[in-house]
């Protein structure tokens, strides 16, 4: 099994932007030596007090400086804010400075409507689906420069390398993102910790519907990913309070608290408790939010989620208070599927 990782740069207690780009930096690098295939940085807005990861482009271009073999991508980058010629720009500048090792994860997502607002962006539109797949198509075109003879873009270019242009997946989270990425003949990335029981059914669509050829940047079968959030520990019991910060935090988004990631102690006194211990196997028609667990359990639960969706690589995301507590659980996760260090 392959294992990546996207990393939201949550901003530590007490602590700023700075120290939350320091550590998603230390973390791409410890990916990096563990054997981790790639190294996704995500985009979220109107929320720097607790998540510092805004803008992917600019931290990809520093993360490229500080590491020399990882594939290094967003996840996601969100076309409904911009101009699809200026996101291939950003690719192409970033595969000149990483040739052959960008992703272009492409995604859509509102936020609050005055980050939206703040952004320029509509938050309402009569074919959003029509919409993002034109956003879509475009950067692809751009990218591999793959407007026909005659058209208005045909003689516009963007910067690159000699190796392939990046890699365009595209990410969701329901049946619909599916349907489009087979459509359009590109690998896909579920976002199995935003809605998991939707999961298997949008891979079942990807597979069913998939069409190769229908960009230049397809593949000529169904490439999948699956982003699940997870946190290894020693032990099932420590794993599990670990685990209480995802949970808790969870409950806060719910209530509309875009405070800060409360402390182990604080999420389990939220909860009344430490939750329980993620079991080793699920049941068919469980898929949790988020799962712990000890290298055993975590190497077993990834591989039924990986097994219930077709795909051999599988993106880590996870929240934890403590960043040390993170790496800790990436190295053991590491070692629990043997990745090959670098």
């Amino acid at each position: 099994m392959k294992l990546s990782i996207v990393d939201l740069s949550p901003v530590p207690d007490g602590g700023t932007a700075t120290d939350a780009y320091a550590n998603t930096v230390e973390a791409a690098k410890q990916a990096e030596r563990l054997g981790y295939e790639r190294f996704w940085v995500a985009e979220h807005h109107g929320m720097a007090e607790r998540l510092a990861g805004t803008t992917p482009e600019v931290l990809l271009g520093h993360l490229a400086a500080e590491t020399d073999s990882i594939g290094l991508g967003s996840g996601a980058v969100l076309l409904n804010h911009y101009s699809p010629y200026k996101v291939a720009e950003v690719f192409g500048a970033l595969d000149g400075l990483a040739p052959g090792r960008i992703d272009a994860g492409l995604g859509r997502a509102n936020g609050s409507p005055a980050s939206d607002r703040a952004l320029g962006t509509e938050r309402y539109s009569e074919d959003p689906d029509g919409d993002h797949r034109e956003r879509v198509e475009a950067v692809v075109n751009h990218l591999y420069d793959d407007y026909p003879e005659g058209h208005e873009y045909a003689d516009l270019s963007v910067p690159g390398s000699s190796a392939e242009p990046p890699e365009p997946w595209l990410l969701g989270s329901s049946p619909s993102s599916a349907e489009l990425a087979a459509e359009l003949g590109l690998p896909y990335c579920f976002a199995g910790f935003i809605r998991p029981q939707w999961a298997e059914h949008a891979f079942e669509t990807y597979r069913e519907e998939f069409q190769s050829g229908a960009l230049a940047a397809g593949v000529d079968e169904p490439t999948g990913m699956v982003a699940v959030n997870a946190v290894c520990a020693e032990t099932d019991q420590a794993a599990a309070r670990l685990r209480a910060v995802a949970e808790a935090s969870y409950q806060r988004l719910r209530r509309g608290e875009l405070g800060s990631t409360p402390s182990v102690d604080e999420a389990i006194e939220e909860l009344g408790g430490v939750p329980d211990p993620t079991p080793e196997t699920l049941d068919d028609d469980e898929w949790p939010r988020a799962v712990s667990g000890s290298p055993e359990t975590i190497e077993s639960l990834l591989e039924q989620f990986a097994d219930r969706v077709g795909v051999d690589e599988v993106m880590i995301q996870h929240v934890v208070a403590d960043h040390d507590d993170g790496l800790r659980s990436h190295e053991l996760l590491a070692d629990a599927v043997g990745l090959d260090p670098r």
